[in-house]
């Protein structure tokens, strides 16, 4: 089954194709034959741009995590012997602070639909029962709808191919270091409790420091996975990963999130 055949899906994909089509129109006398690649990176943009408030969410969620770590810690330490009552204790305490341990997920699960559409647009031969004509623009030579990956299987790797790929890997690579090493916060290690003894299940409390150190590692994963996608959801991939690191910068400067904690800061 052609997952693209599923209705809202196939939606998505179609407003994603005229968003894209319409900026690669106006852009193409001033662009040429980079237009289309230069609209997905427009794209990007903009849907980033819509999702700046899942961001200030995240990193007020990081800053709340920040505050509670001495609390985290002195818990595990009251109740280490006790694994059941820590999480249990710990459940209390997130529900308390109406914090969230799975805050950093959102905006990557908010641009999967979003990465999903552009994957879409240039692997689909027809999009809205019309030819896709997205499908013959290019990007310095290459088009939009090969990969790295397929290109290496035919034997058509050239120099400007290998530059152009190199150039987005390490680009992904390089911001995803400073990321990791900027941005990561530290978190108290939660353990998991074992198997209550008379046979109910605990409270289950993830393990916060493993989820975080997970998604640390995240963007070069991306690095990896840009090198079998089309090259136009390659393009995608830079941007965002790039945006990321600007906007996390940025809204930890305006939220205070690299200040010392402080019982009395609240956060929204």
């Amino acid at each position: 089954m052609n997952i693209y055949e599923f209705l809202p899906i196939r939606l998505l994909v179609e407003a994603a194709y005229t968003v894209v089509t319409g900026i690669s129109d106006i852009l193409e006398p001033l662009a040429g034959s980079f237009s289309a690649a230069l609209a997905v990176i427009v794209l990007t943009i903009l849907v980033r741009a819509v999702l700046i408030p899942v961001g200030v969410s995240q990193v007020r969620a990081g800053i709340t995590r920040k505050r509670l770590a001495p609390k985290i810690s002195e818990l595990q330490k009251k109740y280490k012997d006790k694994p059941e009552l820590m999480q249990q204790k710990l459940m209390e305490l997130y529900k308390e602070e109406n914090a969230s341990p799975f805050a950093g997920c959102l905006p990557v699960l908010a641009q999967m639909p979003v990465l999903m559409a552009v994957y879409g647009l240039f692997i689909n031969s027809t999009i809205g029962g019309h030819a896709n004509e997205l499908l013959g623009h290019n990007f310095f030579g290459l088009p939009l709808n090969t990969s790295f990956v397929k290109l290496l299987g035919a034997g058509d790797l050239t120099g400007t191919a290998i530059t152009v790929y190199l150039v987005l890997v390490v680009l992904i690579a390089v911001v995803a270091a400073f990321s990791r090493h900027l941005l990561t916060p530290a978190t108290p290690e939660t353990p998991i409790a074992p198997p209550a003894k008379n046979g109910a299940d605990a409270p289950a409390m993830p393990d916060l420091s493993g989820v975080m150190k997970t998604l640390s590692f995240m963007p070069f994963l991306t690095a990896i996975f840009a090198l079998f996608v089309p090259l136009a959801a390659a393009l995608y991939l830079a941007t965002t990963t790039t945006w990321t690191l600007c906007e996390r910068l940025v809204l930890n400067r305006l939220l205070g999130a690299n200040d010392a904690p402080s019982e009395e800061k609240t956060t929204a």
